[in-house]
């Protein structure tokens, strides 16, 4: 078959956030798509029968929508939206301002009277891409039993980032940001260009830009009327709190609601995170964990007794992300995965409560997201042996008897699957109780070939084995090998993993002849806490080894051809390029991408300070650590041409970064070349740069690939 094109991405659609009906009958998700026209990605949410009866119905025609949630009594569908006014709001005239013959001064159609902000990025935790005179996220409701369009029921100023439905579905709780009237007026000045003033410690957030004080509450919004009322108590801070939000979760039969959030000294200086319980009506605050956690995702269970939520040591991101349970009545909680040596799968999202007494989880579990069940007394058990090791599940969600997961696999997409929750027990030779309920990228899959995948075992230099995933295209045979022109692909995190799944970029390489070779080097998450934590403060050491043996390994085995090798990635896959490349020129060409070089130069220009203050200490107090964890200090050993990628309002890696890098191999004389994506953050997120970028790698392989022609035209090899 022919080539896979870059351009492909217009053709694929990515299923993401999903949500079962309370009686388990529909399964609610959104879905990724791109607009060639208008070159933006669209969110878009769909419903479909559990039972596969019919083709998914898309609801929602807005460019932006996510947080899909049920009602409680599962006839209504919440989303937050970025549309325009709901025309209900727009018509008739509002008797305060009926005498205003200019019909007032709102720019922006949010009823504040004035613009926002011109880059649409908000300083909530959270950017959208909206521009100043553009609609702001809002919840909307369909209602599924009546029909017709959605209803806006909130009107926030600055727009909404995240709701919950109160048990009786009359109200919900939103978080949403309050400018006070000096924080408007330094917002105004911001939009007419006025100067960046801060005084907070973390002064940045990728996605987000320069950050304001603005603080974010949740507020309770009556569905019909739309009244608001604010909880003043309840509000955000801490630094994940900017990241993630403040996850509101209405208990679902009263008027406590559980937020997390820091609210305690130096917020911008911790990754410290409490799960708090305010109280609905008399907005009475309580705070349920203590210090030395960071909780994230709060779920109640059925009965409202005990609340879950996830639960990591805010000073050590390399150790397991855990699962606690807490007896709210008695403000008391306990991790209940102490016997679990596997971090919460940081694909699949949950836990979600099956009933009263057990919860369903994702794990990683060795270079795989498979499920798990957890006793909420303590204890778990490994379910659903059925799925295989060649594929993955990623975001799923449960409830009324129904599990709904996204399934993906590297040769037939990524779909969205139910089953009966009795079939978790399902074993590995049983038939497949899953259901699929969509068929998204079937003309992409069926026009073009996809790779099979092999699953590869090597011991490094120190003996430790480790486990690489080698996509290969399907005519690669590897019980008879031919050794092929192979691409070592390195994930980001480094608290990350690879694992088998549909990979578009892994479909564009292989449709070319190549190998692409993903290794889960130590440091990677899925394989136990020793495994993970044997990278912390210690960058530039064992992952460059496992990297490195794996790369010989593939070459041994006659998999891999030893003159056409190439090594590239993203965040800290480019991090380990140029580690590796300081150590080899095994490598024909590198592949950096949004990287970070000099880590104490970015310890002030990034928003990871209190990331690499736990791992290395302070720079001025600990400048040997951050000195060898750079690759910068050794660009004199760098001899392999390298590509370098950024996004110009990268604020995780910022570009100033790959500038340093680049400008050093080019002043010793080393084939480089910089390319930076304006306005994209730690991403490439419009689709036409995201064609650019892949057709940008593709003809930077291809100038040092001495068995291909360039794109251009001309031969490869190096010049």
């Amino acid at each position: 078959m022919d080539e896979l094109p870059a351009d492909a991405i217009y053709d694929r659609t990515r299923p993401g956030e999903l949500a079962v009906s309370p009686d388990g009958d529909r399964v609610a998700f959104a879905a990724s798509e791109a607009d060639s026209d208008e070159d933006e990605r669209l969110q878009s949410v769909f419903v479909v029968p559990a039972d596969g009866s019919r083709d998914p119905h898309r609801l929602t025609r807005a460019s932006g929508a996510w947080n899909v949630e049920w009602s409680p009594d599962g006839s209504k569908l919440g989303v937050v939206m970025v549309r325009d006014e709901d025309i209900a709001l727009r018509v008739g005239r509002d008797d305060a301002n009926a005498d205003e013959s200019d019909g007032g001064s709102d720019t922006d159609g949010d009823g504040d009277g004035e613009e926002d902000d011109a880059d649409g990025e908000n300083g909530d935790g959270e950017s959208h891409g909206n521009g100043g005179d553009e609609p702001k996220p809002q919840v909307w409701v369909y209602d599924l039993e009546l029909g017709g369009d959605a209803r806006q029921v909130t009107d926030r100023e600055k727009g909404v980032r995240d709701f919950d439905w109160g048990p009786e579905g009359e109200r919900i709780v939103v978080s949403a940001r309050d400018p006070t009237d000096e924080e408007r007026e330094y917002l105004e000045q911001r939009r007419e260009d006025g100067p960046i003033e801060t005084e907070r410690l973390q002064h940045k957030i990728d996605g987000q830009g320069w950050l304001d004080t603005v603080t974010t509450y949740l507020f309770v919004v009556d569905v019909e009327s739309s009244e608001e009322r604010r909880l003043d108590d309840a509000y955000g801070g801490g630094i994940l709190g900017g990241l993630a939000g403040l996850q509101p979760a209405w208990h679902p039969g009263g008027e406590r609601i559980a937020f997390c959030s820091y609210q305690g000294d130096d917020p911008d200086d911790t990754y410290v995170q409490h799960v708090y319980l305010v109280d609905a009506e008399t907005g009475d605050l309580d705070r349920l964990t203590e210090e030395g956690s960071s909780a994230t995702a709060p779920t109640w269970s059925p009965d409202g007794e005990r609340l879950s939520f996830l639960s990591r040591d805010p000073a050590n991101w390399y150790a397991p992300i855990d699962v606690a349970v807490a007896d709210v009545d008695a403000g008391e909680y306990s991790i209940v995965t102490d016997d679990l040596d596997r971090t919460m799968g940081i694909f699949g999202g949950g836990p979600v409560w099956l009933d009263d007494d057990r919860l369903v989880t994702a794990i990683a579990d060795e270079g795989w997201t498979r499920f798990a069940e957890i006793d909420a007394d303590g204890g778990h058990r490994r379910v659903f042996d059925r799925q295989p090791r060649d594929e993955t599940h990623r975001q799923f969600d449960a409830d009324g008897g129904t599990v709904a997961v996204v399934r993906s696999h590297p040769a037939e997409g990524t779909d969205v699957y139910a089953m009966d929750a009795a079939d978790l027990d399902a074993g590995s030779d049983d038939p497949d109780p899953r259901r699929r309920l969509t068929a998204l990228d079937t003309d992409l899959l069926e026009e073009y070939d996809h790779p099979e995948t092999a699953r590869l075992t090597f011991e490094s230099d120190d003996g430790t084995e480790i486990e690489g995933i080698a996509y290969h295209p399907p005519t690669f045979d590897p019980e008879n090998p031919s050794p092929r022109p192979t691409l070592l692909w390195i994930h980001g995190g480094p608290m990350a993993y690879d694992q088998p799944q549909f990979d578009f970029e892994a479909s564009f390489w292989t449709s070319r002849g190549y190998l692409v070779y993903e290794v889960n080097y130590r440091g990677s998450t899925s394989y136990g806490r020793d495994f993970c934590e044997a990278l912390k403060g210690a960058w530039n050491t064992l992952e460059v080894e496992d990297l490195l043996a794996g790369t010989e390994d593939l070459v041994e085995r006659g998999w891999a051809d030893p003159d056409r090798l190439f090594v590239g990635g993203f965040s800290q896959g480019g991090v380990n390029t140029a580690y590796v490349l300081t150590r080899t020129d095994r490598f024909a060409a590198g592949l950096a991408e949004h990287g970070v070089y000099d880590l104490r130069s970015a310890f002030g220009t990034d928003d990871s300070h209190k990331w690499f203050e736990h791992d290395f200490g302070l720079p001025w107090e600990n400048p040997e650590a951050y000195d060898a964890a750079s690759s910068i200090t050794d660009v004199h050993q760098i001899e392999t041409p390298l590509l370098l990628t950024a996004g110009e309002n990268d604020w995780r890696c910022p570009p100033t970064q790959s500038e340093q890098l680049y400008r050093s191999l080019r002043k010793r004389g080393v084939e480089s070349k910089l390319v930076v994506y304006p306005d994209e953050h730690h991403n490439v997120g419009d689709p036409d740069r995201a064609v650019h970028r892949l057709e940008t790698l593709d003809e930077w392989v291809a100038r040092f690939d001495p068995e291909r022609d360039a794109p251009d035209g001309t031969d490869g090899g190096a010049e």
